[in-house]
């Protein structure tokens, strides 16, 4: 009898189950890797399962963040209708209502202040299709200069100083695939190992080869645990370390002349300038004992291939263009670059922070990394978009310089698009703040982020799961994401949103599209000529492949390597570059005598809005904390795994403090993934590069205090 019920319930059980594949691309970080996701429905309920594909990039890994990265998407969270804030409340509307409501408010405020007066901000994780469409949704429908995104926060000291020392800016010169041929590998401020785990094996076949690793890191991580030569540099002292180096290849000779002599220009003024160096002086400052210098040049510079690899560990800070312009002049004078396991590289962090930053997005460019402001760029996109060139907007400002103009009332309405600037933003308090004061906010997202919680209106996107759309990862290959499951309730993709809303203003006759595909087909002519290339990559080859850029024509197979026989200046010549950096930027003092950084854990990614809702990913790492040295601890009588108070001249955030001998005894790290008093944003440097508008988030001076009676209640 007992038998015969199992059996007839297995066999209901089989009756009511059913199962869904859906092949997907990890919508997390700039590798991109590709997976296909099982969902079978059993009776009620459902039960999720990844399988890794395999791809040239990763070559079929996943970290623990792709194999969940299903659980946000499937969250109960998930927006699903339109929300209009009405007496401090969210309450659901129709889509028509929402687009109507978007169309006053914009049309009013810029009847009353100007077309400049509404600002457009985007994100790094958008596809091609819609980073495209929304820069040209802020010039074109809204008529606004001002569009920036949060890839300003994460590539802009990198793609800036590639732009002026190469001519171009793609994130490695080199394919991924190349580095188990390097013999050299300096890793600086790159913490490839949390940030960027599948790509790990390379460097460890590197490894296996006979390569010699160096990381350069305040703290030890999983990456450092891979070197030969871990240099633990005092925070905000990169560019001078660099100088450093630059000293021991010129005084000890290791200078490929015959690449210099016809491939650059500027060597005898940084020969010049490097013969100034005093390298006691860079030990100093840098806390690098003169003899660890001497070994990375030496060890870098003999090497007969070699690469360097920098990541936000240099670029975000106040002077990181000039560092990454540095480290560029190692490769140069060194003569790496060009050829098999040699090269530079800035490894991409957002998954489209690549792509997101080629097609207009970034306030002073256009598709195809054309210039806003350069003016027959300007006549070739309005031509493409059907408009006369003088309506095209000047360039606007960064993103950071948006908040400072919001706070000064400049512009009083903002899209936001697929970002989260309460914390991403540097000085978050003063960022809040300066939303505040807006008349209208608008925000497209598919959880109510903590920027979305001061919207007046948010509007519910689609996820990775569903938006098709193409990604152009760390290496430069564009990619192609299906995106097929069904969008919960009424969610839109983000390129149909931006479709309706110039529909509603009067510009719909230039956002006429019926698919991602049609979108794409109008980016590559966009591009088309440009320094990013993409004429030849279309949606029939991205499914069979992926492609690297510049892809000039359909039967072009890409450009893997760079700067071969040239690079993208018109003279074919790369940039050397004088940095006059000796002296610390930031010091220590008895009010604030640490350092503090910032970065990533392997279980999260940017703000956390995706994965704080995944219960796979924040088990394993549930809120954020200090690093601390025990003996620096010991010293401020913080005691290990109690909660403490962080604070700078900016402000204070609460985190726990996490004892570790594995950083330096004047660095604190925190991760910067969470929101609320825990926002470390809170109290980071909101000081911007002159030469890229990258914030200083890597350097602040801060105090340390134990919230003893909070802690024991």
């Amino acid at each position: 009898m007992a038998k015969n019920l199992l059996n007839y319930f297995r066999m209901k059980e089989q009756e009511c189950s059913s199962e869904k594949l859906f092949d997907a691309q990890c919508p997390f970080c700039s590798v991109q890797c590709t997976m296909k996701l099982s969902e079978q429905r059993i009776v009620e309920r459902s039960i999720y399962k990844v399988i890794s594909k395999d791809n040239p990039t990763s070559n079929g890994g996943l970290c623990i963040k792709g194999l969940n990265a299903h659980q946000h998407a499937i969250h109960p969270d998930r927006l699903k209708f339109p929300l209009r804030k009405v007496n401090g409340s969210f309450e659901p509307i129709r889509w028509e209502e929402a687009i109507e409501i978007i169309k006053e408010n914009f049309t009013n405020i810029q009847k009353e202040s100007g077309y400049h007066s509404v600002g457009v901000y985007g994100g790094g994780s958008l596809t091609n299709e819609e980073a495209y469409l929304l820069g040209k949704f802020a010039r074109v429908a809204l008529k606004t200069r001002y569009i920036d995104y949060n890839g300003r926060y994460c590539m802009s000291s990198a793609a800036s100083a590639m732009n002026d020392a190469f001519g171009i800016d793609r994130g490695l010169t080199n394919k991924l695939s190349e580095i188990p041929f390097a013999r050299c590998i300096i890793l600086a401020g790159a913490n490839v190992a949390e940030c960027q785990p599948t790509i790990i094996p390379y460097f460890q076949q590197a490894k296996n080869n006979g390569c010699y690793i160096i990381v350069i890191d305040p703290r030890e991580t999983g990456t450092s645990r891979l070197a030969d030569l871990h240099i633990k540099i005092k925070p905000g002292t990169d560019a001078v370390f660099v100088n450093g180096l630059l000293k021991v290849i010129f005084d000890e000779g290791y200078i490929d002349e015959t690449f210099v002599k016809e491939r650059t220009e500027g060597f005898e003024e940084l020969k010049n300038y490097i013969a100034q160096i005093d390298l006691e002086v860079v030990a100093n400052v840098t806390g690098i004992p003169a003899n660890l210098i001497h070994l990375t040049a030496i060890k870098f510079a003999s090497s007969p291939t070699g690469m360097v690899f920098t990541a936000r560990g240099v670029e975000q800070q106040t002077d990181g263009y000039l560092t990454v312009r540095n480290w560029i002049n190692v490769v140069l004078v060194t003569g790496k670059i060009g050829k098999i396991g040699s090269g530079y590289g800035a490894i991409t962090g957002q998954g489209n922070g690549q792509g997101g930053r080629e097609h207009g997005q970034k306030a002073d460019q256009l598709p195809g990394y054309r210039q806003i402001e350069n003016p027959e760029h300007r006549k070739y996109i309005a031509s493409v978009w059907g408009i006369s060139e003088y309506e095209l907007p000047l360039k606007g400002v960064s993103a950071y310089e948006m908040m400072q103009k919001i706070d000064k009332q400049e512009i009083t309405g903002l899209f936001v698009m697929g970002s989260n600037p309460v914390l991403s933003s540097p000085n978050a308090q003063f960022v809040i703040k300066a939303l505040q004061k807006l008349k209208f906010l608008v925000v497209v997202d598919f959880f109510l982020s903590e920027t979305a919680e001061m919207a007046d209106l948010v509007l519910p996107s689609t996820t990775y799961l569903e938006d098709e759309g193409t990604m152009t990862n760390l290496e430069g290959r564009v990619t192609w994401r299906p995106g097929t499951r069904k969008p919960p309730g009424e969610a839109k993709h983000d390129w149909k949103i931006l479709c309706d809303i110039a529909e509603a203003l009067g510009r719909g006759e230039y956002f006429r599209y019926s698919s991602a595909k049609e979108i794409f087909d109008e980016l590559r002519i966009a591009s088309r000529g440009g320094k990013a290339d993409y004429y030849g990559i279309t949606y029939e080859r991205l499914k069979k492949e992926r492609v690297y850029w510049p892809c000039p024509s359909e039967d072009h197979p890409g450009t893997g390597r760079l700067f071969e026989q040239s690079f993208a200046h018109e003279d074919g010549k790369a940039r050397l570059m004088v940095v006059e950096r000796q002296g610390e930027k930031v010091e220590t003092s008895k009010k604030y005598p640490l350092y503090v950084t910032t970065g990533r854990v392997m279980p999260h990614y940017l703000s956390g809005t995706q994965t704080r809702r995944s219960s796979a990913l924040i088990s394993r790492q549930i809120e954020p904390y200090v690093e601390i040295h025990p003996k620096t601890a010991k010293r401020l009588k913080i005691e290990n795994n109690s909660l403490v108070l962080l604070e700078t001249e900016r402000g204070t955030a609460i985190v726990r403090s996490k004892y570790t001998d594995k950083i330096r005894e004047d660095t604190m790290f925190v991760p910067f993934h969470w929101g609320g008093e825990q926002n470390i944003n809170r109290i980071t440097n909101d000081e911007l590069d002159p030469f890229c508008k990258m914030p200083g988030f890597k350097l602040s001076v801060a105090n340390i205090k134990p919230l003893v009676n909070l802690d024991k209640n």
